[in-house]
């Protein structure tokens, strides 16, 4: 008798890794000349949001390219980053917040559910709150699967994982 196999598809990020991330920003804040007496803060609050706050939008932009390459370097997708609209902060200075993406949305999980569909293989997706599950009673369909979604990475805003693989 055949027994199911299936894995689920996620979207999440390594907090420790995030938190090592913004440290290593905040050490670069110090020591890079053109930032070094700007009064520049990165912030991470409550792991949900990152708050960026300097003096200018210039100096915005090289920090938030500073961000962005330690995310980089320590795995992680700066399609976790949500930015919002940078607004102007007290003392003429300018602030953009990045909320924190983690976990599927309904629509999203929709989305990833008929591309498994779209597929023709023999497979059958469900969401699970958060997570969409994915079984079948070939491996090799599984495989096909999450070689088809990372295909199409790009079609996703969010980074995709494959946990639970059974």
């Amino acid at each position: 008798m055949a027994k199911d196999c299936s894995f689920d598809i996620v979207s999440e990020y390594d907090k420790q890794e995030l938190v090592n991330a913004v440290d290593q920003v905040k050490r670069e804040l110090t020591t890079r000349f053109d930032l070094k007496n700007s009064n520049s803060k990165v912030e991470l609050e409550q792991e949900k949001e990152i708050v960026i706050t300097t003096n200018d939008e210039m100096k915005l932009k090289n920090i938030i390219d500073i961000l962005q390459s330690k995310l980089v370097k320590r795995n992680l997708s700066i399609k976790i980053l949500d930015p919002k609209p940078v607004e102007n902060a007290l003392g003429g200075n300018v602030r953009q917040v990045f909320e924190l993406k983690k976990g599927l949305t309904q629509e999203l999980a929709k989305k990833i559910v008929a591309d498994i569909k779209g597929t023709k293989l023999k497979v059958q997706a469900s969401i699970q709150g958060e997570q969409v599950r994915v079984t079948g009673k070939d491996k090799d369909d599984l495989q096909a699967v999450i070689q088809t979604l990372r295909q199409n990475a790009d079609n996703y805003d969010v980074p995709l994982q494959f946990t639970n693989y059974r």
